[in-house]
């Protein structure tokens, strides 16, 4: 696969549009359309520049989950607290700004960051952060009036039922099922 062309198609508010020529296996041109959170100056951007962090968040033994109404799919699910970087923001920043913004907690001890991934390959070059946190404090809300989102801590048994019945993003279902303990490979 060869990258041929990219051309920005739309520049919205919160998300810009991209549409990139490759020249297939085949030799035939494919067109691919991606999203990004910032302007991507050319081809060999794509895909530098981190974003955001998501971060599984636990106390007393029991995960932090929030449920939320996502307007991407027009319904609640569960998921982990997560947040983009703010210009001139460090990572640990954005982490203890994002809990408490989004559950009133606040970080007792960042345990671990993952390095970068990208967190929807397929139709985005979107890369964040993933941090394993301890918690401490006490739910308030702090949430814009576009955010709608109930946080709590959930044993692991509560997580298992919630794998069973609920709708999460992936992401957040994947930090729950190890979290709940189940089966490794």
């Amino acid at each position: 696969m060869k990258l041929l062309h990219m051309e920005k198609v739309k520049d919205g508010k919160y998300l810009k549009n991209y549409e990139l020529t490759y020249q297939n296996k085949a030799g035939r041109e494919k067109k691919y359309e991606i999203v990004s959170r910032s302007e991507i100056p050319g081809p060999d951007a794509i895909g530098k520049r981190v974003s955001g962090v998501s971060i599984v968040a636990w106390h007393d033994g029991k995960m932090l989950l929030l449920r939320e109404f996502r307007m991407g799919v027009n319904r609640f699910v569960y998921n982990l607290c997560a947040g983009m970087l703010n210009e001139g923001e460090s990572l640990e920043e954005c982490i203890q700004r994002e809990l408490y913004e989004e559950t009133g907690l606040s970080v007792k001890k960042i345990h671990s960051i993952l390095p970068p991934s990208f967190a929807a390959v397929a139709f985005s070059d979107v890369k964040t952060q993933i941090a394993f946190v301890e918690a401490e404090g006490n739910f308030e809300d702090h949430t814009s009036e576009n955010e709608q989102i109930t946080a709590d801590f959930y044993t692991k048994e509560a997580v298992r039922e919630l794998l069973e019945t609920e709708e999460f993003s992936s992401r957040a279902q994947l930090a729950a099922y190890f979290f709940a303990g189940n089966p490794s490979f």
